[in-house]
């Protein structure tokens, strides 16, 4: 149905002229007589608590740990805005990359937010779709009040002044079904290609687990390790205490990270998958020597969510300049006789992480995992070099393919991702017409994926998205 989508047949200039060309029978209107701004607040605190992103719109705001709890820092939730179903929730600090949206609950939002209600003669769903456009959200960055980007605030004026493009509301209505309809069929195709990707990681995680732990030869004898969260081990390996791995520890610079100084500063975001990724920037002017980095030193978490702490990152040491770490990651520097990508592998397999991450102590929001603690975690270490580099070899030889095609399907989702954000401002703003496929569409529930959107790569935004609350 998709592709029968044609354009309208006659067009006219808008009077917004940044809006170009629009339907000749649709309206412009500025947004202060589409909404009107809403101040209800809560008294007792205790309705749910809804969040507000770039990537999902409005979710509501569960724990990770299931506890019965708003999910929040706040030490009270009065006084919060009161949000009811099609409310126009907007960060008014983050408007500018698209973190608003419509909410399908009722709810409270923080007090640092703008609530708004629609008319009775417009479609919510349709504004929903039109004000997270890439035109629109440079519409409203434009219109915001602040010098540098990361002060812009869009204000109610700043808001009521930007001009909406709006078409009749049974119009409106048809373009919000046509749009649930095409966000359900994408959603289930990338759903489809994340739960092969989830396979994939599995599989390449049980290859880790089983080089690690039993090594590459299933004929070898076996003796129990000992270890809790292992069971048996190759007879001719060692059970050893991490520490011992290690020549030694280091807890990372405190300095605030200030300018644009030339030693780069490395946070818990940069370590994602066994790898330390670079910062773009600098941070420092200068750091003991102690604290720069060298190839091949392993960086853990110990400090993090509870989810993440004890995550591990190999550093490659492919970088030209001095690189650092921030206080709350530890490096560890491996001893010449150990291969550090055997030990990264090992650090990152499931069953270890597991067994790292349940020794971490943990409070509301931060688990801590202290280094003392952390090294004197047993493991199995194959007594040669040489057995090491042999697991690296096989494992990375088996990882390679594996990884090759998650990324090809990572980048099928981005493709649709990208169409789909095209699909929708084409559809939104006029350019093709969905009104005779909207009334031929079968009546299906698009799937509820809002609360999955997030993922690990959305982490460090959501946290900033976040900030006010």
């Amino acid at each position: 149905m998709i592709a029968d989508l044609k354009p309208y047949p006659e067009y006219r200039s808008a009077e917004g002229r940044w809006l170009g060309e629009i339907p000749s029978h649709w309206m412009v209107r500025r947004m202060k007589y589409v909404v009107r701004e809403m101040d209800s607040r809560s008294t007792s605190g205790k309705e749910q608590l809804l969040r507000i992103s770039q990537y999902t719109g409005v979710t509501q705001r569960r724990r990770a740990d299931s506890i019965e709890e708003p999910d929040t820092r706040a030490d009270s939730l009065v006084d919060y805005k009161r949000v009811e179903p099609n409310d126009l929730v907007i960060n008014i600090m983050l408007a500018w990359n698209g973190s608003m949206g419509v909410s399908k609950y009722s709810g409270i939002a923080s007090p640092a937010y703008c609530v708004y209600r629609f008319g009775s003669d417009v479609h919510p769903w349709y504004f929903h779709n039109l004000l997270r456009t890439p035109a629109y959200k440079a519409r409203i960055k434009a219109s915001s009040t602040g010098v540098v980007e990361s002060r812009l605030r869009l204000y109610s004026d700043d808001l009521g002044r930007i001009e909406a493009m709006i078409p009749p509301a049974a119009e409106q209505a048809a373009i919000a079904r046509f749009l649930d309809w095409a966000n359900g069929r994408l959603e289930r195709a990338i759903r489809a290609k994340r739960k092969v990707i989830a396979l994939l990681n599995e599989q390449k995680q049980a290859i880790i687990h089983r080089a690690v732990t039993r090594g590459l030869d299933p004929s070898v004898p076996l003796k129990p390790s000992g270890i809790p969260w292992l069971g048996d081990i190759p007879q001719h390996w060692e059970v050893r205490p991490l520490k011992q791995l290690l020549v030694r520890m280091d807890y990372g610079t405190s300095q605030h990270v200030r300018g644009e100084g030339k030693v780069r500063v490395l946070t818990m975001g940069h370590i994602r998958d066994g790898k330390v990724i670079l910062p773009e920037k600098g941070g420092l002017d200068a750091v003991p020597p102690g604290l720069v980095l060298e190839k091949n030193d392993l960086l853990f978490n110990r400090t993090n969510s509870p989810e993440l702490v004890g995550k591990v990152g190999l550093f490659a040491g492919d970088a030209d300049e001095e690189i650092t770490f921030a206080s709350y990651l530890v490096r560890l520097r491996i001893r010449l006789e150990q291969n550090p990508l055997w030990l990264n592998y090992l650090l990152n397999s499931t069953v270890f992480w597991s067994y790292a991450r349940s020794q971490a102590l943990v409070s509301l929001h931060q688990a801590n995992l202290n280094s003392r603690r952390y090294g004197q975690m047993v493991l199995p270490v194959p007594s040669r070099r040489a057995e090491q580099d042999k697991i690296v070899d096989y494992i990375q030889s088996q990882a390679d393919e594996i990884e090759s095609a998650i990324f090809r399907l990572e980048r099928e989702i981005d493709l649709l991702r990208e169409y789909h954000t095209r699909l929708v401002a084409d559809v939104v703003t006029g350019k093709l017409d969905v009104r005779e496929v909207a009334a031929r569409l079968p009546d299906e529930a698009p799937p509820d994926t809002a609360e999955e959107e997030i993922g690990l790569s959305d982490e460090t935004q959501a946290y900033k998205e976040e900030a006010a609350v």
